[in-house]
């Protein structure tokens, strides 16, 4: 009776594939999702329901989480992160919005690579967090969630580098787009973004990603970290390039 509001066989196929591979890298290094998801998924589906598709299915996915989170956070850094991403999540979903779907596809596969580079890179900040810096660091998180959903490296290079104990950043991570996620939610609703297709997608796409996550976890500890990040690197590049737009 949706038929209509659904893709293909074949792209619903693909898309579940996409999504369990975006879902092992999360769940064994945390991070990469968006990255991977997002240029091979606005392939078959276009970036307007990419994007806030796997804003959908990772947010429920992952919001066994956030009591824990919210546990061990340090709530007043992740509050003033915040303040950033209520600034920065709108103006880019005005970008999702506005801009023609081959330029945004062209504008996400290469983000992919500069936050791919970032990463691999290995640099951190390794100052204290201050709140000037707090806030702009939130807004560029939240301009880059609003338009692709890719505003986890930012934050990630942030906190890791600084005298936090590893189990707090985590949590302030995992809370930080928990709430933030909520934001880009509120205004992907109030943009007409979150369609009935996109949420009957999502209920088709969130086990197969979710047995992702899983079977990563399970991998966690198991294989070697640097050769599956470093595996993991290579995905986000080979899916950053088959998600170039070149045959329009």
């Amino acid at each position: 009776m949706f038929s209509s509001d659904l893709p293909s066989a074949g792209t619903l196929a693909a898309t579940v594939a996409i999504a369990a591979l975006a879902g092992l890298a999360r769940g064994f290094s945390g991070f990469g999702a968006a990255l991977i998801f997002i240029p091979l998924a606005s392939v078959a589906l276009g970036p307007r329901v990419a994007v806030p598709l796997l804003l959908m299915v990772d947010n429920v996915t992952a919001s066994p989480l956030i009591p824990a989170a919210w546990r061990g956070a340090e709530r007043r850094e992740v509050a003033s992160l915040l303040v950033g991403a209520l600034i920065g999540t709108p103006a880019g979903t005005w970008l999702l919005l506005h801009l023609d779907p081959i330029a945004l596809r062209w504008g996400m596969c290469g983000l992919a690579l500069v936050m791919l580079a970032l990463l691999a890179s290995g640099w951190r900040y390794h100052g204290r967090p201050a709140l000037p810096l707090s806030i702009g660091v939130g807004a560029a998180s939240g301009i880059l969630s609003g338009a692709a959903q890719m505003g986890g490296p930012p934050v990630v290079a942030y906190w890791l580098g600084g005298a936090i104990p590893a189990a707090r950043v985590r949590a302030n991570i995992v809370l930080f787009f928990a709430a933030s996620g909520l934001i880009s939610a509120a205004i992907y609703l109030a943009g007409g973004l979150l369609t009935t297709e996109v949420l009957l997608l999502s209920a088709i796409v969130a086990p197969g990603y979710a047995a992702g996550l899983w079977c990563g976890a399970r991998l966690f500890g198991r294989a070697s970290e640097r050769a599956f990040r470093r595996a993991c690197f290579a995905l986000i590049a080979l899916a950053a390039v088959l998600g170039l737009p070149i045959r329009g």
